[in-house]
């Protein structure tokens, strides 16, 4: 299928769907899509199997899997939506909250990777599975990162408090950064068949997470001087363009951690190029064309997970034990906030209910998808992909509909 052609199919069910949520639903837009998604997927899925093969519903399931979800969302969607959520941080407040962010998106998503992968090893070898601890360690690290697409989705119509809010979304901008490179090491390790020594890893985090740190900043530092240097918005918007495009192709081809960059230089721009080199004129442009590019994307996004329902294995068995993940991987990143919390507690002091809020603000989305879908074909993956599919539908469904409820009772 032609690019054009994939574009202008998931745009239009995009909007197909925004219209039926937003006039009999009236769902946050993000849950609605991909109820609604899911929905479409699970009857399309009931009429094949009861032997209806509608022409229409036939090239559903064909445009959708020539779809690669993978590559769509982390070599295409993913720097913008990145991008335009570091763009409306402001530093300040996330320099308040720097230790306890940077202790969950390091400490927090290693201890919940080795959490999640040594009991869903115990779990999946008692229903019979086989999968090798090493893959169940791979779920761990796609699975533990909090997804930013979807909890800057979900967080700003939760009314969390300002410190709260500024906590889950810095968070979930770096620890989904350094999820992968976790992932990362441990796929090498994985392909390897072997141990990999101590100076190998800590060699691979300080390039894909330093160099990412250190590019996000000299790009991100590049493009504002050449902001400052003009006032015409439409320049400047695509210089931003260019920023996000650019420097996240070069970063992937320098092998160093493009979300990190990305989100580097979008707070740099958000914050010091919004300040001291645009105009207000600009910052009204910029703030409502990158809004609007937030949108349109997560719209497709959200609808690409809940129609990959269509290519997910769940059959019964995989299913049971992606159920049976939901507790752990809910009390694996309650343990892996409490830790940090407590730490950090007798120096700053947090609002009452943190640990709780922060536990179930957790959301996992897309990032976890294109992680699972990346492993080699074979039964392995398939069971990992589907854990990954449900555990990824409860937390938007379940844990993104009821987070503004249990901050109203807070």
């Amino acid at each position: 299928m032609h690019t054009f052609g994939a574009v202008a199919f998931i745009i239009t069910l995009a909007a197909v769907f925004a219209y039926i949520n937003k006039k009999f639903l009236g769902l946050p837009t993000v849950i609605g899509l991909m109820l609604i998604s899911l929905v479409v997927s699970l009857v399309i899925t009931g009429m094949g199997m009861l032997g209806v093969n509608l022409a229409l519903l036939s090239r559903i399931g064909t445009e959708i899997n020539a779809i690669d979800f993978n590559k769509t969302l982390m070599h295409g969607m993913l720097s913008f939506l990145l991008f335009a959520g570091a763009l409306t941080i402001d530093i300040n407040d996330l320099a308040g909250s720097k230790w306890i962010i940077s202790l969950l998106a390091t400490l927090g998503v290693i201890t919940a990777t080795l959490l999640v992968g040594y009991a869903g090893f115990f779990i999946l070898s008692l229903a019979g599975f086989g999968v090798p601890l090493i893959y169940c360690l791979l779920f761990g690290a796609l699975i533990s990162p909090t997804d930013p697409v979807a909890v800057l989705a979900v967080i700003r119509s939760a009314g969390a408090p300002k410190s709260l809010e500024t906590i889950i979304a810095g968070e979930s901008l770096f620890n989904d950064g350094v999820g992968v490179v976790v992932f990362l090491v441990l796929s090498e390790i994985a392909a390897k068949g072997g141990p990999v020594s101590m100076a190998h890893i800590f060699s691979i985090f300080a390039r894909e997470a330093g160099g990412g740190i250190v590019f996000g900043l000299c790009a991100g530092y590049a493009a504002f001087l050449m902001i400052r240097r003009i006032d015409d918005y439409q320049t400047e918007i695509l210089l931003t363009l260019a920023l996000v495009m650019g420097g996240y192709a070069l970063a992937s081809a320098l092998h160093i951690s493009g979300p990190i960059a990305i989100v580097v230089a979008g707070l740099l721009i958000g914050n010091h190029g919004r300040l001291l080199g645009m105009s207000e004129k600009t910052r009204l442009h910029l703030d409502n064309f990158w809004e609007l590019i937030d949108e349109i994307l997560n719209a497709a996004l959200f609808v690409l997970i809940g129609l990959e329902l269509l290519f997910i294995p769940v059959i019964s068995g995989y299913a049971w034990a992606g159920l049976a993940m939901i507790p752990v991987v809910l009390a694996a990143r309650f343990i892996s906030v409490s830790a940090p919390i407590s730490i950090l507690d007798r120096w700053k002091k947090f609002p009452p209910g943190t640990v709780k809020i922060l536990t179930w603000a957790g959301l996992r989305g897309g990032i976890s998808i294109a992680l699972a879908l990346s492993l080699p074909a074979g039964h392995t993956r398939d069971a990992i992909v589907a854990m990954t599919y449900v555990v990824v539908v409860f937390s938007i469904l379940v844990q993104g509909t009821t987070l503004g409820r249990m901050l109203a009772k807070k």
